[in-house]
């Protein structure tokens, strides 16, 4: 059978730093059984963490939701961070941050008085290639068939696996999704769309993950004078749109040139990306530079 190498890393697991591939956890961990706790990941450049302050909050909305307590401060999970990318010989990296409810006998009702398991550990970022973003990425469409709490950042994440393998047995980056005829994320990327030199998202709620580019976006937006406004988004606009754009943590800002294998835009800019990316895509660049600690 086909196994896949692990990165050749450090973790850092419930207080011991280790190498990736001898992690180990109990089989009745809840994250293992139920899939039942958050994650964050916090890009990393030139060794330094990008919006650290915001990717925790979220994280601990996230723990919040669940009725998981925080375990660490804010300073520990910062300690942690730090120490895990100095081990990795890379300038640019992700960090992934995971708690989950901790070891019980399998029961569907939260235990009280258990330990968290605490994960972490950085790896090389792996960037968007020059080519992608010279030409821009085709993704697909798909029925949003997710759970309704896309707010919460959980690690019970079956449902985006389903629907980016949809845009994957199609060579596509990203599925696109839509319930009720609406715009909500992609499997793995927030999704924004250009109309009339305006960015619009899909507004805030449970069906969505406030990805932290959403915030970021708005201010690069007010840095360089584009519009900008979060409100329903339906299919027909989504089709319609100037441009198409994801937003991620590894993808920073991303330019959709094909949607379901039609092009993207109007007249010469159709199928190619337009210049709302690319003014995002050079205020990104600059944030990098002032927003890492």
């Amino acid at each position: 059978m086909k196994t896949h190498a692990l990165p050749e890393v450090y973790c850092y697991l419930n207080g011991e730093y280790t190498p990736l591939a001898e992690a180990k956890i109990s089989v009745m961990d809840r994250g293992f059984i139920f899939g039942d706790g958050a994650y964050e990941m916090l890009p990393v450049y030139g060794r330094r963490l990008f919006r650290f302050e915001a990717h925790m909050d979220r994280f601990e909305r996230s723990l919040a939701k669940l009725r998981i307590i925080s375990p660490l401060l804010r300073a520990e999970w910062l300690e942690i961070a730090r120490k895990l990318i100095s081990k990795v010989d890379a300038e640019d990296q992700a960090v992934y941050l995971q708690v989950s409810r901790g070891v019980a006998p399998r029961n569907h009702v939260m235990p009280t008085g258990i330990q968290p398991t605490l994960f972490a550990y950085s790896s090389a970022a792996k960037p968007i290639s020059a080519e992608e973003r010279h030409h821009g990425v085709s993704c697909v469409s798909a029925r949003d068939f997710r759970w309704e709490r896309g707010d919460i950042k959980s690690t019970s994440l079956l449902g985006n696996v389903l629907a980016r393998q949809i845009s994957a047995d199609q060579g596509a980056m990203e599925t696109i999704l839509l319930r009720d005829g609406f715009l909500t994320e992609a499997s793995a990327s927030n999704v924004w769309i250009v109309k009339e030199g305006a960015l619009l998202g899909p507004p805030k709620s449970e069906q969505v993950l406030e990805g932290i580019r959403v915030e970021l976006l708005k201010e690069l937006c007010e840095e360089v004078g584009i519009g900008y406004n979060l409100r329903p988004i339906s299919e027909a606009e989504l089709f319609a749109a100037d441009e198409v754009i994801l937003s991620s943590a590894t993808k920073e800002v991303l330019p959709v040139t094909t949607l379901d294998h039609q092009a993207v835009g109007h007249g010469a800019l159709r199928g190619k990306p337009g210049p709302v990316y690319a003014r995002l895509y050079e205020a990104y660049q600059r944030a990098k530079l002032l927003q890492s600690i």
